[in-house]
């Protein structure tokens, strides 16, 4: 387990006997961007169907914080956040969608997204 993964915690799913669907949204996530040292922001959307575990919603804030004053791509974080809830949480489906604000003009959208093969 890394150690941004140790922020996370769980607990326990009750009704594991049924699918289904979980969104948390955090408006407020930044970054900085690894060429230009300047700030990111995002709204991180967290869909997910758990089995046995639910993440616990002020890890998963503290979570989204540890990224505050790392130099990461767009892509890399989506992909980073997406793969540490999945090894925390071993859900049944889970989906992360990154929406950047405009930079240069751009807008961002990057979507994750995991199955378990059980499924």
């Amino acid at each position: 387990m890394n150690n941004k993964q140790n922020l996370l915690e769980t607990f326990e799913n009750e009704y594991q006997d049924r699918d289904y669907f979980i969104e948390h949204e955090a408006p407020e996530f930044t970054s900085v961007c690894p060429k230009t040292g300047q700030p990111d922001f995002a709204n991180i959307i967290l869909e997910y169907i758990p089995d046995q575990l639910c993440v616990e919603l002020k890890s998963y804030k503290n979570y989204l914080n540890s990224f505050r004053n790392d130099g990461i791509f767009y892509e890399s974080v989506t992909n980073r956040i997406l793969d540490d809830l999945v090894e925390v949480c071993k859900p049944r489906y889970m989906r992360i969608t990154a929406e950047f604000n405009i930079r240069g003009g751009i807008a961002s959208v990057i979507e994750v997204e995991y199955e378990s093969e059980e499924d």
